[in-house]
């Protein structure tokens, strides 16, 4: 429990610090679309399968939808470095279970790919995440994470809806690749995610 408040209350700080700058971006935006390039808000279905590719879309459980989410996208950095793994932004995120389960804090490198001249695109992201769950010996709809940061991985497609607002179709998955011992449920959340541009 202390976990969940503790990702929660990292959760709100960050959504703290972000707002009013946001909120006066939207009004002159120079300033922060420098640092930041996207903000996205989401709902989710929780625990939809255990693989982290979304393949098996018959065997989902989409009955769960108690996930929320905040990402935020920084400008991709002006470096050759990054420029050479093909511009992606680093995004920090959370998705938080609002029903007691797992709930996560992402950190990655986010790809965006357009899909020729049209408003749609794809997306993936790669990085870590840090659950609240439990190591092992997980009762009952909830997971055993085995290490407390593992991989986090996202897949997506998504819509431009204007010049600022996107709406993404997103499938994010956490496990650790079975390097912490037998313990690796896996964790995958499907959903949408909107966001506005700066």
């Amino acid at each position: 429990m202390m976990a969940v408040r503790g990702l929660g209350l990292a959760a709100i700080m960050l959504l703290g610090a972000a707002l009013p700058t946001a909120a006066q971006s939207l009004y002159t935006p120079e300033p922060f679309a420098g640092i930041v390039d996207e903000l996205r808000f989401g709902l989710h279905a929780h625990q939809v399968h255990h693989a982290a590719l979304p393949f098996m879309v018959s065997d989902w459980d989409i009955s769960r939808v108690e996930d929320i989410s905040f990402d935020v996208l920084f400008t991709s950095p002006d470096l050759d470095v990054f420029r050479w793994i093909g511009s992606p932004r680093p995004e920090l995120g959370t998705t938080i279970n609002l029903a007691g389960r797992d709930s996560l804090l992402h950190l990655g490198l986010t790809w965006h790919l357009p899909v020729f001249d049209t408003p749609l695109f794809l997306e993936g992201t790669l990085g870590a995440a840090a659950n609240n769950g439990y190591l092992t010996g997980a009762p009952a709809g909830r997971q055993n994470f085995g290490c407390r940061v593992n991989f986090y991985q996202r897949y997506g497609v998504g819509v431009n809806l204007s010049e600022q607002a996107t709406a993404t179709v997103t499938y994010e998955h956490t496990s650790n690749n079975g390097w912490c011992g037998e313990a690796n449920d896996g964790l995958s959340n499907f959903g949408v995610r909107l966001g506005w541009k700066f």
